[in-house]
């Protein structure tokens, strides 16, 4: 593919997208070029390029439309439209790729010319804690900075389109593009690099974008810990370690750190069996095994490295008495251990004792009881007496180096390395109690009573083996009721006998539909009565945890009553909190979609309502936002200081006051907005006939064949109705029919009933809340299109609602435009806008192929012999990637 052809013709975008990136655009899109022509197949790269000609010359050329460009995709052969169709896809991953890579170096070139004194409270947490200083005095915002808690949890939604196998080729381009970037590179290893550019694109045009089989619970664990591996290990302590060299200024690396390890990181994958009968409890206890294998590997690797680089000779760095103890100590437990030890580092007692722990810590992965640690506290207790020994006789840096960091770590992942974290539906729970007290009145449980028990034997199994932190909370979908809490901890006692057998269990509610969400704090103070739960409460310090669902309320009544209904919903869940003095974690269910909650995390925490956050954000990472967020380490570590800072800035008094008075001088709006957005929501979804038609004009069944997750897409079989339709397909459909409607649809008709654009002008500068969903659905209306979005509307024999939709669509974008002073979409954002503006006629290619083989599976008068519905459907199931990977969205 050759992007320099159209350069001139959209001169006007390009030139607010920088050069460098690009360069790197060329440099990838010349790259796929030259393999499709090598590829052999003859044809195929002139194909392609007409095809994008046509797309971009519809957007471009006065009076062109798809018409020639939809002929052409008519006229390919099947083999032929796969091939163009997976070309396309191919650049996707390229051209994120080099955004990506300028993110990296925009990001390293900032952090190099950025000072402190510039930087917004929400760039980093050492520019929030000196706001925040600034408003409160240095001890009290020393005191909340101890007490700051980042906590983000890895769930297996099946939102990642893209195969590991793809995923790990771009990975490999990635550090290749970034070798690039090197001055010391001369020709000759330029020239190298990029012939082993070369030969990662045409692997990864020759690699199959289609999995042949969904990945299992436990592929998806091994996916997460890749993570774990390239990124997360080394980037939360690099967090903490820039804002403990900041905080301790000239004294940095020699004094005692001030930073807190504030990062828990927690996970679902192995652990959510909710409508996923894959995950069973033998996968709960390989899953939680597995990590455990993993954390420890990298702990003792880490600790041996340390200890080997720990050359001190005890004439320069005299060991205290402490040490001296923990040495005779470990003599005990293992004489051939210390005396290897000794024999290998001579006179280097803090050496010797480093090294013994680094054994110790690959007895406690083997699980020999005679040398390993019970608890990761006693490991920190003896990394404790190394630093305080080192301190003592004068080697501050050695002891707050990479020792330092090393202690970090293990403060951060434990013996864990994540806490696994257990849901179920309350349903199974009433229904498995049930069936206990009388088989016959439950013939046919959703989930087997027995597997249902096994689960919290699975959980007592695994506090047994790995401490009770590596797995104790229970979360419960679709709470409506104390009793679905209650249900729980009856079960739990009637798995392992009684009541002191039973795991360490902390059960948290779900709220998840919009009446539940209004019902919470009646639930919640219901809760209070359960036994099971005051006496968590006692052992806890009286802390408790509720989780917030925005897909299901977001799919019940549209994204702007949902946002109003979970802002409500957290603020009355905070003030019934402080009621009973009680410390609150609210967890958010975002997802990366808009019509999940998706969108910039720093911008949400900040518009939350008082003390609902209270220094405390607990959030799942879902899908391709696990990759997008934590997959290159220059980009985590500002994801993680973002939301750090964010979760710090929001307990400033001027933050809380602005979002009080807000909310208030707003009340009245709210509920217009709220009123008049949720009827047309209904208007639409509630209109007889429109769960078949809502799958007829989109993918929806085919993106419920995608192998990309191990839990399936629907509750139930049936399209006749939404209910049980998951929120992943429910987006993920609207988002490929180019429509995105689950992120605006209602606001445009909301906005609009309002009227007076200086009042939301007003409301949009001054309340965060309203600014930060105005700005959210800017962005997703920007990747809309109105051509592509109407023929796939034609698909189905439904005028009044598609015209619903695109009356909605024009509205929605005129009021935005019209409150945010923009004449174009992310007019705000020149870099994002334009690079958005850019790649959407490259989509548009790709839509056409997903509609030709939506069209021909969707025509009942056509008989397609059983290859050719194939070849139509494995089309379609590739354009779904490829548009996936165009947006950079799914579901």
């Amino acid at each position: 593919m050759n992007p320099r052809s159209d350069e001139h013709s959209r001169g006007a975008a390009r030139h607010e997208v920088p050069e460098v990136m690009r360069d790197d655009v060329r440099l990838l899109g010349g790259m796929l070029g030259r393999v499709l022509t090598e590829y052999g197949s003859p044809g195929l790269y002139e194909d392609v390029e007409r095809l994008r000609e046509l797309a971009i010359g519809a957007v471009e050329q006065p009076g062109a439309d798809l018409t020639a460009a939809e002929e052409l995709v008519a006229s390919l052969a099947p083999g032929r439209a796969e091939e163009v169709a997976r070309a396309f896809t191919c650049y996707f991953h390229l051209s994120n790729l080099a955004e990506e890579q300028h993110r990296v170096r925009t990001l390293r070139a900032r952090d190099g010319e950025v000072p402190l004194a510039e930087q917004r409270p929400s760039d980093s947490v050492a520019a929030a804690y000196a706001h925040l200083a600034g408003e409160v005095g240095e001890d009290e915002a020393r005191r909340r900075l101890a007490a700051l808690r980042f906590h983000p949890v890895l769930t297996a939604h099946p939102t990642e389109a893209r195969r590991n196998a793809v995923a790990s080729s771009v990975r490999r381009l990635g550090e290749l593009l970034d070798e690039r970037d090197d001055p010391r590179l001369g020709p000759g290893a330029r020239d190298e690099n990029e012939r082993r550019m070369l030969a990662e694109v045409d692997n990864l045009w020759r690699t199959a974008q289609l999995r042949p089989a969904n990945p299992s619970p436990l592929d998806e664990v091994r996916t997460s810990l890749a993570v774990f591996d390239t990124s997360l290990f080394d980037v939360f302590p690099a967090v903490y370690r820039r804002l403990d060299d900041w905080l301790l200024g000239s004294g940095r690396g020699a004094a005692e750190p001030l930073a807190p390890a504030f990062v828990r990181l927690g996970t679902w994958i192995g652990g959510d069996r909710d409508g996923n009968p894959n995950v069973t409890a033998a996968i709960t206890r390989q899953a939680a095994a597995q990590s455990a294998d993993r954390i420890l590997t990298a702990l003792e690797q880490v600790t041996r490295r340390v200890g080997l680089g720990l050359t001190l000779d005890d004439r320069f760095a005299r060991p205290s008495a402490e040490l001296g103890a923990l040495w005779q100590r470990q003599r005990q437990l293992s004489p051939e251990v210390t005396r290897q030890a000794t024999e290998n580092s001579p006179g280097e007692t803090h050496r010797q004792v480093l090294l013994v722990v680094a054994e110790r810590i690959a007895a406690t992965r083997r699980r020999d009881a005679d040398l390993a640690y019970a608890r990761p506290e006693e490991l920190l207790a003896d990394l404790a007496v190394v630093q305080s020994s080192l301190v003592a006789t004068g080697a501050a840096r050695a002891a707050y180096g990479d020792l330092q960091t090393l202690v970090w770590q293990v403060r951060t992942f434990g013996f864990h390395l994540a806490e696994l974290e257990v849901r179920q539906h309350s349903k199974v729970h009433a229904q498995t109690l049930a069936w206990l007290a009388d088989p016959a009145a439950v013939p046919s449980p959703a989930v087997p009573p027995e597997e249902v028990l096994d689960t919290f034997r699975s959980i007592a199994a695994v506090q047994a083996r790995h401490g009770v932190e590596a797995c104790r909370r229970y979360i419960v979908s679709f709470t409506q009721s104390a009793q679905n809490l209650a249900d729980v901890y009856a079960l739990a006692e009637a798995a392992m006998g009684s009541a002191e057998a039973a795991p360490v269990l902390d059960v948290i509610p779900l709220f998840e539909t919009f009446d539940d969400l209004r019902a919470a704090p009646d639930v919640l103070e219901e809760m209070l009565a359960i036994p099971a739960v005051q006496r968590r409460l006692e052992a806890t310090g009286r802390r408790i945890e509720v989780m917030l669902g925005y897909s299901d309320s977001a799919k019940d009544v549209g994204p702007v009553s949902a946002t109003l209904a979970l802002y409500e919903a957290q603020q009355r869940i905070a003030d019934w909190a402080r009621t009973h003095d009680i410390t609150l974690t609210q967890f958010h269910g975002r997802g990366g979609a808009l019509g999940r909650g998706g969108g910039p995390a720093n911008r949400a925490v900040l518009a939350q309502p008082p003390h609902s956050v209270d220094l405390r954000f607990k959030v799942t990472e879902q899908g391709e936002v696990i990759q997008a967020r934590y997959g290159n380490r220059d980009i985590a570590v500002r994801h993680i200081e973002q939301v750090a800072a964010a979760t710090l800035m929001a307990s400033a008094p001027s933050t809380e006051r602005r979002n009080a008075e807000a909310a208030e001088r707003y009340t009245d709006l709210a509920g217009r907005l709220d009123e008049v957005s949720r009827a047309r929501f209904y208007d639409l979804i509630h209109a007889e006939g429109f769960a078949p038609w809502f799958a007829e004009v989109t993918p929806m069944e085919e993106v419920g064949l995608l192998a990309i997750g191990s839990r399936p897409a629907r509750r139930g079989l049936s399209v006749e109705s939404l209910e049980d339709l998951r929120a992943i397909p429910w987006n993920f459909a609207w988002t490929q029919a180019r429509i995105n409607l689950t992120g605006w649809f209602g606001l445009g008709t909301a906005l609009d009933a309002v009227g007076d654009l200086d009042l939301l002008r007003r409301a949009y500068a001054e309340w965060p809340l309203l600014a930060t969903m105005i700005d959210n659905v800017e962005m997703s209306l920007a990747k809309t299109d109105h051509r592509i979005a109407r023929r796939y509307l034609e698909l189905g024999d439904r005028d009044d609602l598609a015209e619903m939709v695109m009356t909605e669509l024009d509205l929605t974008t005129s009021w935005v435009l019209a409150i945010t002073g923009h004449t174009r979409l992310l007019e705000g954002h020149r870099v994002l806008g334009r690079a958005v503006q850019l790649r959407n006629p490259y989509v548009d290619a790709l839509s056409l192929l997903q509609l030709r083989a939506l069209r021909a599976l969707r025509d009942s008068s056509a008989e397609l012999s059983e290859d050719e519905t194939a070849d139509q459907r494995r089309l379609l199931l590739l354009t779904l990637k490829g548009v996936a990977a165009g947006l950079q969205n799914t579901g």
